[in-house]
């Protein structure tokens, strides 16, 4: 018997919007970076956001039912929240932007891999292998954008490559967590054990308080942006987009990130998009469309 919840539109509505939300926190990032912020601080701020407007909600249980579900809860801080951060961020200091974003892109096929290895029902099959492959091609052309010069970085790669197995990771623990815990806790566990584990890095690099408090609604606009949309409401929509959707199908939708993130770039910073990365859009829509096509019969 089946026992995933009702497919409505709504569902599907709901992971394109947080996709859409994730992608243009590209720009949000860079305009805090350009204003003396550092990544780790970023994240720090919009968790602490995050994990202070979820707390009223979810405070009369503190932990979990288990040391073995809270210590599941950790990994997923940590895999989900500061290790994905750090090692995307770093990943982009130490390698070439384009390698880290055509690796990063690969967070969908490494999730399906990860999760069907666990969940035999999530596999992608022929069909979702062959529409993979397609949105996977889209995505590179999006990414290079017309600029076709791939280096070698070995220590960028790996941590990109880190990046997709941290994310990979989360979506394969909330699978696990989801089923059995209230999705409001659950979330703010992933924001308090997010920041918990920064703790370690700020504490070695510090924390820089008088660029936050001169900001200005410039940086203070970002930040609670950051925290209040692209941190609480999509870290609790994603959640639940994956309980109903599946983590694979739910996961494919990140092939749009680039697509997004090309889009806000060329709106809001001026960059340019050319007709290649316009057809490599169309190829993701096309790879993901044949891949949920098959997946519902």
């Amino acid at each position: 018997m089946n026992t995933q919840p009702r497919l409505t539109p709504w569902v599907y509505i709901a992971a394109f919007l947080i996709v859409v939300i994730w992608g243009c926190t590209f720009v949000q990032t860079k305009v805090l970076i350009n204003s003396g912020l550092r990544p780790d601080e970023i994240f720090t701020l919009r968790f602490v956001i995050a994990y202070l407007l979820m707390l009223p909600f979810s405070w009369r249980r503190l932990f979990l039912g288990s040391v073995k579900d809270e210590v599941t809860a950790f990994l997923l801080g940590l895999f989900g929240g500061s290790l994905y951060f750090i090692v995307e961020n770093y990943a982009l200091a130490f390698g070439y932007c384009s390698n880290v974003s055509l690796i990063v892109c690969l967070t969908p096929l490494v999730t399906a891999l990860i999760v069907g290895w666990r969940y035999p029902a999530e596999r992608l099959g022929k069909a979702g292998a062959v529409g993979s492959v397609v949105a996977m091609a889209g995505m590179a052309l999006v990414v290079f954008n017309g600029n076709f010069v791939l280096k070698l970085s070995p220590l960028g790669d790996i941590l990109a490559l880190a990046a997709c197995l941290c994310w990979a990771l989360y979506s394969l623990l909330i699978k696990h967590l989801g089923a059995r815990y209230d999705n409001m806790l659950i979330t703010r566990k992933v924001f308090g054990y997010g920041l918990l584990t920064i703790i370690p890095l700020l504490y070695w690099r510090g924390m820089n308080i008088d660029i936050v408090i001169a900001g200005g609604v410039q940086v203070w606009g970002n930040i609670i942006f950051l925290g209040v949309v692209a941190s609480m409401l999509c870290f609790l929509g994603w959640n639940w987009c994956l309980a109903r959707l599946g983590t694979v199908r739910a996961t494919n939708f990140l092939y749009l990130n680039p697509v997004v993130a090309i889009v806000s770039s060329a709106l809001v910073l001026g960059e340019r998009v050319t007709w290649i990365a316009i057809s490599g859009a169309a190829l993701i829509l096309a790879g993901l469309i044949y891949i949920d096509k098959h997946r519902s019969h």
